[in-house]
């Protein structure tokens, strides 16, 4: 089978790409259809995030597995696109280059079977110019009047009462 996804990056403009792969490769073959299609060298780090028709970042599947061993991220190189991604699950969020945070938010499109002639992946179309800094992020925090942004808001890290915590957060 061939999966169809659209792949658009977090900015005010329109700016995606749509790419064709085997639902059997690996999310590691993903990523690098992805820089390619995007135009970036691939040497940064990046990470796919299962996600939800809210867009909320889940489980984290990694280009390495940088954790200390307690409790191991999913790698992309052993993830395979069909075991992540299928009709009911069909939104991941990919991060590449966690110094300038490109953010593209990534959906399953179509199932469809493979075609004979073509390889891949496929890019199948192209929109948009890549800006030529990642776009920055608004970071907002609800509060009980309201929405506001985090540059408005006071914390004193030091006083830890005030915070409004649920004991049981996590």
């Amino acid at each position: 089978m061939i999966y169809r996804f659209r792949v658009i990056l977090d900015t005010h403009e329109d700016v995606f790409r749509d790419i064709e792969i085997a639902a059997t490769s690996t999310l590691e073959d993903f990523h690098n259809a992805i820089t390619q299609a995007f135009g970036f060298g691939g040497q940064e780090m990046a990470s796919f995030y299962v996600s939800n028709e809210l867009w909320e970042q889940g489980e984290e599947i990694a280009l390495f597995d940088m954790s200390e061993g307690d409790t191991p991220v999913r790698v992309m190189s052993e993830t395979i696109l069909e075991d992540t991604v299928w009709e009911k699950q069909t939104r991941l969020l990919y991060i590449y280059d966690f110094l300038s945070m490109w953010t593209f938010m990534v959906e399953l499109a179509e199932i469809t079977e493979p075609q004979d002639g073509f390889s891949y992946p496929n890019l199948m179309f192209a929109h948009g110019e890549i800006p030529e800094e990642a776009p920055e992020k608004e970071f907002i925090i609800e509060d009980k009047e309201g929405v506001t942004n985090d540059d408005d808001v006071d914390l004193d890290p030091e006083d830890y009462d005030s915070l409004d915590f649920n004991e049981n957060w996590n």
